[in-house]
């Protein structure tokens, strides 16, 4: 503690955006953090994308996108709106090493999620390939879920789900693109463990949905009972 207190004296913590002092690492300061768009109701039942605040919208309401075409997993949650300063936030701590920044997402996500992490039996991450893996050093999802489950006291499994094909950057392709780059792209290692689960899948951000939308079809095709998307912000249309 001591010690601690002597390293803020000479470099004390800043937030990560403004570069203003603050009282923890990880901390955002008053000022960014007034700037972002936390998700609230009313928003889609199962993919989570919020309405329009001015809309008459009961519990329960499923947006038209997901009622045209329904995803593969049970509901989505995210804790804050992808726009240019959690962009910032989220790429700084998936590409810049700035790891220390989980500790702010990790809360946002209990608030988000508090009904499906309760629900969970298992809560993994968004897996890697190997070769991104080894590129990267480590899997940005993978530090969250295993908070998450720390914090929940739920069952942290990484190993249940694997990536067995190397796929491309998802980042500036369409959405139909998107499903096709990560088809069959991901298989259960140990499909026994499944059976009748409820399995909590944790990513940094979710767009268009096509990655967690052929996880949740390998969990379920494993016999997963249900599949709950939690990320720590979510791409929304203007």
């Amino acid at each position: 503690m001591i010690l601690k207190v002597m390293l803020d004296l000479i470099v004390p913590p800043r937030c990560p955006i403004s570069g203003d002092i603050v009282g923890e690492t990880g901390q955002l300061s008053p000022d960014i953090w007034n700037q972002i768009h936390f998700i609230a109701a009313p928003y889609c039942d199962t993919c989570g994308v919020p309405f329009t605040a001015s809309l008459a919208v009961e519990d329960g309401t499923i947006c038209a996108s997901c009622i045209a075409d329904a995803p593969e997993y049970d509901s989505a949650r995210a804790a804050v709106v992808y726009d240019d300063l959690t962009r910032q936030m989220v790429l700084r701590y998936k590409h810049g090493d700035h790891l220390y920044l989980a500790r702010a997402f990790t809360p946002w996500m209990e608030r988000a999620g508090y009904d499906v992490i309760s629900a969970a039996d298992y809560i993994l991450p968004v897996p890697l390939h190997w070769t991104r893996l080894l590129k990267r050093r480590y899997n940005q999802a993978a530090i969250l879920a295993k908070a998450l489950a720390e914090r929940q006291g739920k069952i942290y499994a990484p190993s249940l789900l694997k990536r067995v094909r190397a796929t491309s950057p998802q980042g500036r392709r369409r959405a139909k693109d998107r499903k096709s780059n990560v088809k069959n792209a991901f298989a259960v290692a140990d499909q026994g463990k499944l059976h009748g689960k409820t399995i909590l899948l944790i990513d940094d951000v979710m767009t268009s949905g096509a990655t967690v939308n052929e996880c949740a079809k390998a969990l379920k095709g494993a016999g997963a009972n249900k599949v709950h998307i939690l990320s720590v912000a979510r791409a929304v249309k203007k």
